[in-house]
């Protein structure tokens, strides 16, 4: 969806990361509401539900060629590729901000499948790449705001959440869209021990994963997702910390109630299952007003005033109407 008229949540430019260049961007074409790519998503959906795959007529990268230049965060400046690909949190290939960059290597992202299941009218396994191919790709340029009080800025490329998610008809009673990552010791180091009950779990309430901010990235910079961030597919929900826009998607399922979610078990006290980005309620360790814009020096760092839902209130604040937002972290 294009936005028309700028929101609060469109930054100026001495409010971003400083940057000269974009790296490895492109010239993007911008398509109007009456150009379509390809075969429908519905005709992809109903291939794939009767077994017979889509033959792939242009080559994935096809895709990221007619990539959609959105009006989001076009006041922005991203942070440089090598920071964004390289200060990660995937603990999935260790605990460290460098070790996703140097062991993520490992991950196979192709062939690559979602199982869709639970409450919804189509549900299966679909390849990743015949929903890709099938999609209008935007780039979407977020901020993204870590629990630990670390910020960027980035251009990801993707898909709306909303548009896939309603191709597979949830029912009434889905309530809540569940998600986990890939569970996979031998490409995933760190799924062998430690204190996290893999796979990583993660969701939102169904009308959060409706609203047209919420996005399911495929690439950022122009291309595919670097296998650090998330590859081959992430989720994106930058009014909320970084831990809810989980990671290498495997499964979704439509349920009832609220699901079990990884950081909301392992510590309920300290990362509630709506994680909205809210400078008015700390983190039990440190303060969430403030937050280093990534890039940041050790003598100058940039630190800057944390905004309520990320700066993007106008677009998500209907969402929790009536709500206390100190008693539902």
């Amino acid at each position: 969806m294009l936005i028309k008229h700028k929101k609060r949540s469109d930054c100026s430019e001495n409010e971003v990361t400083d940057q000269s260049v974009y790296l490895n961007r492109r010239q993007f074409m911008k398509v109007t509401g009456g150009t379509a790519l390809g075969l429908g998503f519905g005709n992809a959906f109903a291939a794939l539900q009767s077994g017979n795959p889509l033959s792939p007529a242009q080559p994935l990268q096809a895709a990221f060629d007619r990539v959609i230049e959105t009006p989001y965060g076009k006041d922005e400046t991203p942070a440089p590729y090598d920071v964004t690909s390289s200060y990660n949190n995937f603990y999935e290939f260790g605990y460290g901000k460098g070790d996703p960059a140097k062991r993520a290597g490992s991950l196979e992202t192709r062939p690559w499948t979602i199982t869709v299941e639970g409450e919804a009218d189509v549900t299966g396994v679909f390849d990743l790449d015949d929903i890709i191919k099938e999609s209008l790709l935007e780039e979407r340029i977020y901020r993204l705001r870590c629990v630990e009080a670390w910020s960027l800025v980035v251009p990801w490329i993707g898909i709306p959440l909303a548009d896939v998610l309603k191709k597979f008809k949830p029912t009434s009673k889905a309530k809540y869209v569940y998600f986990e990552t890939l569970y996979d010791p031998k490409q995933m180091p760190e799924q062998r021990g430690g204190s996290i009950d893999w796979p990583y779990r993660e969701g939102l309430r169904i009308d959060e994963a409706m609203n047209p901010l919420a996005l399911l990235s495929v690439g950022m910079y122009g291309s595919v997702l670097p296998n650090q961030n998330g590859a081959p597919v992430r989720l994106v929900v930058p009014w909320k910390y970084g831990f809810k826009s989980i990671k290498s998607i495997v499964k979704i399922r439509f349920v009832e109630s609220m699901p079990i979610t990884t950081w909301s078990t392992l510590a309920p006290n300290e990362y509630g299952f709506y994680a909205n980005v809210n400078p008015e309620v700390d983190h039990p360790r440190w303060s969430q007003k403030e937050e280093r814009r990534l890039p940041s020096g050790v003598l100058f760092p940039n630190v800057i005033e944390t905004q309520m839902f990320n700066g993007y209130t106008d677009e998500v604040a209907s969402l929790y109407a009536g709500m206390d937002l100190k008693r539902n972290y």
